[in-house]
């Protein structure tokens, strides 16, 4: 005889998961509200600001410390404003936003099914799996996405800036982040289909 079990939540639980699900729907509107605002500014293309890595190999730079003294000191990171910026720049920078808002409300809305659906007492099923692996691999991809086009932005606002004559990094995506979030999220997905299979199985026995 088979039968499907489902658990009552405590008061602390439920109260958590639906904090977490109002957080996370906070979370999506903002960084929406963000993206657009990002986009809006890119396509008009006047004043940009942008985020610029420098590739190690670049030239130290020469700090003032007073009217005639300087230091020289290496350059990491720095925001250039680019009077009017190129098509070949806004255009990588908008898909970047676009991406970012998608990667967003895919990742926040799974979880939060999966919140509304632990609620109701059920923890474990292959439903659970499927969004936390649609969660993970779409955050995985979409944030390294975004990433990738915001380096485009910047090497082409850099060179449209500086006719050419400045080098940046070209990917800025550190491969042990990378590979340290594809573990995680793999070893999570993992410890749900276990506990859905062990489920299904100790059901099977009552």
């Amino acid at each position: 005889m088979t039968s499907t079990k489902t658990r009552t939540l405590s008061r602390g639980d439920s109260a958590a998961l639906v904090g977490f699900c109002i957080a996370g729907v906070l979370i999506a509107i903002s960084v929406s509200v963000y993206s657009v605002i990002r986009i809006i500014e890119l396509a008009r293309g006047v004043d940009v600001p942008v985020l610029v890595k420098f590739a190690s190999t670049q030239a130290p730079v020469e700090v003032a410390l007073s009217a005639v003294d300087t230091v020289a000191a290496g350059l990491d990171s720095a925001t250039i404003t680019a009077p009017q910026l190129p098509a070949m720049a806004a255009i990588p920078g908008i898909i970047g936003q676009v991406l970012q808002i998608v990667t967003i409300v895919v990742v926040i809305g799974c979880l939060i099914l999966l919140a509304r659906s632990t609620l109701r007492g059920r923890i474990f099923s292959r439903g659970h799996t499927a969004l936390v692996s649609t969660a993970g691999i779409t955050g995985l991809v979409g944030f390294a996405s975004v990433r990738f086009f915001d380096n485009m932005l910047a090497n082409a606002t850099v060179a449209a800036v500086t006719d050419n004559r400045v080098d940046t990094v070209m990917i800025s995506i550190e491969p042990f982040t990378f590979i340290l979030a594809a573990f995680v999220i793999a070893l999570i997905s993992t410890v749900f289909a276990i506990g859905d299979r062990l489920q299904r199985d100790t059901e099977g026995l009552v």
